[in-house]
């Protein structure tokens, strides 16, 4: 079904701002119903805010699928041996979250999979043959922050989409970070986003090429330069030069330097901004200490070379919500939200408006149009409130006097632009 209705939806939205809440984000996060703390840093997902998740997870998983990376799902336990395996197990220091099985085996919640995947990758790929390789999965990890805060941005339990690439060679760990790195920007770009990629530090992550996705957005944390040239990508050409995008000019405000930027002052632009993925190529960093080796055509085993890469998925919920938002609430865009329209029924005891508002159900349902119908009795103010707080790009309005006129009211959440039309008008504008 496309149409749900209101009467029957669990949508707990709340008319003040949380007191707890310190960012835009997490304010219209709590008010609009899409989550509910259950600890410090870990959050519930309510029915819309799940609707979301799951958008964008779908964008993320269409685009590493498009990429020629292949999913897998790995678990949030991980035993602790591969991680003294690698020498990274004390690393993470407190902020990894350690426990014991009943039977005394040292085990984690996983951070992050780069030991697990290398395992998987050791038991069966054997030659250089089986090469290139890149596995990813979408999966839930756990860091245990020790000051967890704005909402689902800084929070300790997190969906993150983590792909680890595997090549015979640098040349070939070359070419897949490249094509990441063109996947990341066509997934952003699918959100509705603007994202400006700029080399970044590798943390405990390591490696020596790295690069960090930030969207702009108007709160965003960060303050960040970049090339206008990032603006005006034709991201579905199919001759994009990724070695050429990554010479382009970025720098967060710490390492901007204004005498020696090579960016003419009419092609630089300030903005502010939110990290929302990293990509690392590191080499043989796991690999050689944990034996994921092939054998080459000469015969000889090398260990592989590998990269990773990261995109918050939840953290994105977030960011989406600091990038679009006004006065009344969210501005959801049409790939990312949660039903593409909003149909309200003013005057649910009128048999007009009830009536009409039923056929329109059934044709959008009939059009596959995702869409939310407050069947309520609620009075209109509160209704146009919530509609607005939850930001849906489409509002469809149904009054007494539009029913006996065969009108209804179309309104944008985007430019707040309002038409009266009729229902086949309205069709067309949604589905042409």
């Amino acid at each position: 079904m496309s149409v749900v209705r209101l009467s029957r939806y669990f949508l707990p939205v709340l008319r003040e701002d949380p007191a707890e809440a310190e960012i835009v984000s997490h304010r219209l996060m709590l008010r609009a119903g899409l989550i509910q703390q259950a600890a410090a840093g870990i959050y519930n997902w309510l029915p819309l805010g799940f609707r979301v998740l799951k958008k964008i997870e779908q964008i993320v998983r269409e685009e590493m699928d498009r990429a020629g990376a292949i999913e897998i799902l790995m678990p949030t336990i991980q035993p602790a041996q591969w991680w003294k395996e690698s020498g990274r197990y004390d690393d993470y220091g407190k902020e990894m979250l350690r426990i014991r099985d009943r039977h005394d085996r040292e085990m984690l919640y996983g951070p992050t999979n780069e030991e697990n995947v290398v395992d998987i990758f050791r038991r069966h790929v054997k030659s250089y043959r089986q090469l290139p390789l890149n596995l990813y999965h979408i999966q839930w990890k756990f860091r245990d922050e020790i000051r967890p805060r704005f909402g689902v941005m800084r929070g300790r339990e997190f969906l993150m989409k983590d792909a680890y690439s595997f090549d015979y060679d640098f040349a070939g760990a070359k070419r897949s970070y490249e094509n990441m790195f063109l996947a990341y920007l066509r997934t952003f770009r699918r959100m509705g986003l603007t994202a400006i990629p700029m080399v970044a530090e590798s943390g405990p992550i390591g490696g020596n090429m790295s690069h960090e996705f930030q969207i702009l957005a108007s709160t965003g944390e960060s303050v960040v330069y970049y090339d206008a040239a990032f603006e005006e990508l034709d991201l579905a050409a199919e001759d994009v030069e990724v070695e050429a995008l990554t010479r382009l000019y970025a720098a967060v405000e710490e390492k901007h330097d204004p005498e020696r930027c090579p960016v003419p002052a009419e092609r630089l632009r300030k903005a502010r901004g939110i990290e929302v993925g990293h990509i690392f190529y590191f080499g043989t960093k796991y690999s050689a200490p944990m034996g994921a080796t092939v054998t080459g055509p000469d015969g000889r085993e090398v260990a592989v070379e590998m990269g990773s890469y990261g995109i918050g998925v939840s953290r994105l919920v977030g960011a989406i919500i600091e990038a679009y938002h006004d006065e009344r609430g969210i501005v959801w865009p049409e790939p990312v939200a949660p039903f593409r329209v909003g149909l309200v029924n003013l005057r649910p005891d009128d048999a007009d408006c009830t009536a009409m508002a039923e056929a329109m159900c059934t044709r959008l349902d009939r059009a596959g149009v995702e869409t939310l119908y407050d069947d309520t009795q609620e009075r209109a103010g509160a209704k146009f409130a919530t509609m607005e707080l939850i930001g849906l790009p489409w509002l469809v309005v149904i009054g007494p006097r539009g029913a006996r006129s065969g009108l209804v009211e179309l309104r944008s959440r985007r430019d707040g632009t309002a038409t009266e039309l009729g229902p086949d008008a309205v069709l067309q504008r949604l589905c042409g």
